[in-house]
């Protein structure tokens, strides 16, 4: 349901529709909602994959953009033939792009495996080992630190004020003699 293509008072041509059931992140009936959460735990697993942008969040920006002119090239004076230059171009490019897919399509599922294998491993360590011992450890040092807090309070507080009380009444002059 939504509203015809007329002009909106603001001079728009097509308005917004109009969700009757609310908007997609905050769901008015439950149906919805039920059907968005059990969207959200199915996606989780065989969520799509942009096969266009496939480095969205530029990993290999500084590492793999390697292109021809980055590793060949004449200083003014010193030329190649035209055509040798072309071929050489194509030569490289081609070979750099079809030995990457033969990598990729002899060991990328391998390697796939192996690092999947490994991050894991790694959440699971973190998840059931690293983030239970470091919460132990501050449970454990809470406790410690008001022991100490109040030790600090009790004894070293009044020995640094009466210092201070001693201290404060001195005062200095600095003269200069010519």
């Amino acid at each position: 349901p939504s509203r015809s293509p007329s002009p909106s008072p603001q001079g728009f041509l097509y308005t917004a529709p109009i969700r009757e059931q609310g908007n997609i992140y905050k769901p008015n009936n439950k149906m919805m909602a039920d059907e968005l959460s059990e969207k959200a735990v199915h996606d989780v697993h065989t969520k799509e994959i942009d096969l266009v942008n496939r480095d969205p969040k530029h990993l290999n920006d500084d590492v793999v953009k390697i292109d021809f002119e980055d590793v060949i090239a004449e200083p003014e004076g010193t030329h190649s033939f035209d055509g040798i230059w072309k071929a050489s171009f194509t030569t490289f490019t081609v070979t750099k792009y079809w030995f990457y897919r033969l990598l990729s399509a002899i060991f990328g599922i391998p390697m796939a495996l192996i690092w999947g294998i490994y991050f894991a491993i790694l959440s699971f360590l973190h998840i059931w080992a690293v983030v239970p011992c470091i919460r132990s450890y501050l449970i454990e040092i809470q406790c410690i630190s008001r022991v100490y807090s109040i030790c600090i309070h009790t004894f070293c507080d009044p020995l640094f004020e009466a210092i201070g009380k001693m201290f404060s009444s001195i005062r200095a002059t600095v003269r200069k003699e010519i």
